[in-house]
């Protein structure tokens, strides 16, 4: 049976990541990335795992989850995906998306781009006044997708100061999630379970596909994708195959905070660090999960 470690850190955290190692590298990944969230101050936290291989004199195991350093956020962060090695950008409760870049040599991190008025409410005012909480983000370099409550879409390049596309009423419901299944493809999903892709090569603001009952298969190569809801049960979807997911993987007892979306290849291939309503970071494989 493998060894569950758990550190009790003191405030709400609701998402972990971890950091991607270079093409190729043999190594085991050891770094992570926190946020906090429903504080009176939130703030980004990368992580080590520290050495769990070694016994102490008293025959524990030495290291523990090892705080790197941390850095303040501005609003709860909603969402926060690792840009590459050095950078993790972040979504805000008030509608910020911020690039933060790690300093390894002296452990701090530093902003190294801000987009403040990525999401916002239309209306009276500056739309820094007026900001949308930024729902979820992800990355495939040089480009950067957020999604908003509001139900807008935003596409970034990390070079760029102003968005390369924005997609405004993109839906009704409120944004969860979202992730790339290729470029420049991406998937999102709302608050009422809709999967949609999206390709931004198309210059209407409609999705080029809605997973429903009616839905017709839909041409991609990175087709398979985990959704996981509160039920603690994560959701394995064929998007070529309608809406029924392909299998049903019992990830928690507890619910799960994060209703993300995940490439396939990376939810196998990598730890998945979870999150428990209680304040606590444990390790488990994915390889663990077993069918309801």
């Amino acid at each position: 049976m493998e060894e569950i470690y758990v550190k009790f850190v003191s405030q709400k955290i609701s998402k972990t990541r971890w950091r991607p190692l270079p093409p190729g590298s043999l190594q085991t990944v050891e770094t992570f990335a926190t946020e906090s969230w429903d504080n009176e101050e939130s703030y980004v936290s990368p992580w080590s795992i520290g050495d769990f291989g070694n016994l102490d004199s008293d025959g524990g195991f030495e290291g523990d989850h090892q705080l790197l350093c941390d850095i303040r956020h501005h609003g709860d962060v909603m969402d926060l995906q690792f840009f590459d090695q050095e950078r993790i950008v972040t979504a805000s409760s008030t509608g910020y998306v911020t690039v933060f870049l790690h300093h390894p040599n002296n452990q701090t991190l530093s902003v190294n781009q801000q987009w403040t008025t990525a999401h916002y409410h239309p209306g009276p005012g500056s739309p820094s006044h007026s900001g949308a909480p930024c729902a979820a983000v992800v990355c495939n370099n040089p480009e950067i997708v957020t999604v908003g409550e509001h139900g807008r879409i935003n596409l970034f390049k990390a070079d760029h100061k102003e968005a390369i596309r924005t997609i405004d009423n993109a839906d009704s419901s409120t944004f969860h999630a979202v992730t790339f299944l290729q470029t420049p493809e991406i998937l999102t999903v709302n608050s009422i379970g809709q999967l949609k892709t999206w390709n931004f090569r198309q210059q209407g603001n409609e999705p080029s596909h809605i997973l429903s009952l009616t839905s017709d298969r839909v041409p991609l190569h990175c087709h398979v994708v985990a959704t996981g809801g509160q039920d603690g049960i994560l959701s394995i979807w064929d998007v070529r195959q309608g809406t029924m997911p392909v299998s049903l993987l019992k990830a928690h007892e507890a619910e799960m905070w994060e209703p993300t979306v995940l490439r396939l290849k990376y939810f196998l291939s990598e730890n998945v660090l979870t999150r428990f309503l209680f304040q606590e970071l444990g390790l488990s494989e994915g390889r663990t999960l077993s069918a309801p």
